[in-house]
């Protein structure tokens, strides 16, 4: 699976449907409310970031300000419009010496002016009337068979695969679509079904209303454009998308082996500044997006597009940086990685990860399977723990994450592997470095998408 990066979709959840007026407090769809960007500071700088980002209209008044459990305060913003440029702002010149960064929150209270009718709510009253004006009977099955879950592409919504599968609603359609595409405010309506098990991981989404599935999002100031019916979008990777961004990759050579439609691509070149990125794709419709958001957004000149699977990828010592943004596992680009990262000078590796988190269950080591034939001695693996200051990546401030078990595990024994493979493809020793681990999101219970940051440089030779 070298393709499309895997989206998880960050969508509205609609509630569970009691009756269609209940207040639902913008439940998800197993009673949890939808997870919200926020931004993090301390107490004291409360009033100023809240003044800033209303004055920019950046402030998500749908929630209530949070107060978190370390003591400092999250305020929900507006995902779509909130830029890099508004976090340096908040950090040096609104409050300066103020911490800010970004998290989710996972609970989000609804404000009072969110505690009306939900756009759930909105669709079962106005679809429940329709219903009966033709003349069919509203029942708690046809009820329940409403959307739980849906993502909003500008003007077009994409349904969850579990809803609308009544029978009664095959003899609506396709008046029904038009019904539901009004309660909700959109012009066009797709609805999604499995993943398709081929290696590009192909949606299987099929339109019920527009002729055409091209969608574009704006983040970070970055414009996206892509097919939903070929292309997957990850709403959740959000603050792993503005983390690269802010990076200190000016003057670097980055390989991006799971490029995508160019997820972190765009935010590398864009934003952080990297001189040229080289980005591999082999899902077709990827890459035509990709091409598509390279000339977007200026940067066609700066970039390189391999298609094809990366593993017979031709490059090698080029790489000042590596982003393996695949999950569940990249570590089929590890060798590749290893590969392409400069033979004299080394680089940094971003490599993503679902890590899971059960308690009692012993976490195995990547690659674990053939590690103990090709193990080096101890004395050709060079590998040290993080230390603070290291590098210029690592000297970044930020909020102290709490940092699980089971990621240090993982990213302990990734170390080990990566100095592994970088002393057979090199044929002389490294030293690797954990500069960092950032979670990302909850990908599922008891499972973590994390990103590991992990600094490599070849051993100096000893005369």
């Amino acid at each position: 699976m070298r393709g499309c990066v895997e989206a998880e979709q960050r969508e509205f959840r609609g509630g569970s449907r009691r009756e269609c007026g209940a207040n639902n407090n913008m439940e998800g769809a197993g009673g949890k409310p939808t997870a919200v960007v926020a931004v993090v500071t301390e107490p004291r700088f409360t009033q100023q970031y809240r003044k800033y980002l209303e004055k920019q209209k950046l402030l998500d008044r749908q929630h209530r300000v949070k107060k978190l459990r370390d003591g400092t305060v999250a305020l929900p913003v507006l995902r779509e419009a909130l830029l890099e440029q508004h976090l340096r702002e908040l950090r040096n010149r609104v409050a300066p010496g103020s911490t800010c960064v970004l998290t989710q929150l996972l609970d989000p209270v609804p404000s009072k002016k969110a505690q009306s009718y939900s756009p759930a709510q909105r669709l079962c009253l106005e679809v429940s009337r329709w219903v009966e004006g033709r003349g069919v009977t509203w029942s708690a099955e046809l009820e329940a068979d409403l959307p739980r879950s849906w993502q909003r592409h500008g003007d077009l919504l994409l349904l969850s695969e579990d809803c609308f599968q009544a029978k009664q609603w095959r003899h609506l359609e396709p008046e029904l679509w038009e019904t539901v595409a009004s309660a909700l405010g959109v012009q066009r309506l797709a609805k999604r079904g499995r993943v398709s098990p081929d290696s590009t991981r192909t949606p299987a989404v099929r339109m019920l209303l527009g002729d055409h599935g091209w969608v574009e999002h704006v983040d970070n100031g970055i414009r996206y454009k892509f097919d939903v019916t070929q292309c997957m979008f990850s709403f959740g990777n959000i603050t792993e998308k503005l983390r690269v961004a802010s990076l200190p990759c000016a003057g670097e050579v980055l390989v991006d082996l799971y490029a995508g439609i160019g997820y972190f691509t765009l935010p590398f070149l864009v934003h952080a500044e990297a001189a040229f990125v080289h980005a591999c794709e082999w899902n077709p419709h990827a890459v035509v997006a990709l091409r598509n958001n390279l000339d977007l957004n200026g940067v066609a000149d700066r970039c390189q597009i391999h298609f094809g699977d990366n593993r017979k990828l031709k490059l090698s010592n080029v790489a000042d940086r590596v982003n393996l943004g695949l999950i569940p596992s990249s570590e089929e680009g590890w060798p590749i990685a290893c590969r392409v990262l400069k033979q004299d000078a080394g680089g940094i590796l971003h490599i993503h990860q679902n890590v899971e988190s059960f308690p009692g269950k012993t976490l195995q080591p990547p690659g674990s399977s053939e590690m103990e034939e090709h193990w080096p001695s101890p004395q050709q693996i060079i590998s040290t723990q993080l230390k603070n200051g290291a590098t210029s990546d690592s000297r970044r401030k930020t909020l102290s994450v709490a940092t699980k078990p089971e990621w240090q595990r993982w990213a302990e024994a990734a170390e080990t592997r990566i100095a592994t493979l970088l002393h057979q493809v090199h044929r002389k020793p490294w030293k690797t470095q954990i500069l960092h681990i950032q979670p990302v999101k909850s990908y599922a219970p008891h499972v973590d998408h994390i990103v590991l940051d992990l600094e490599c440089r070849p051993c100096p030779l000893v005369d």
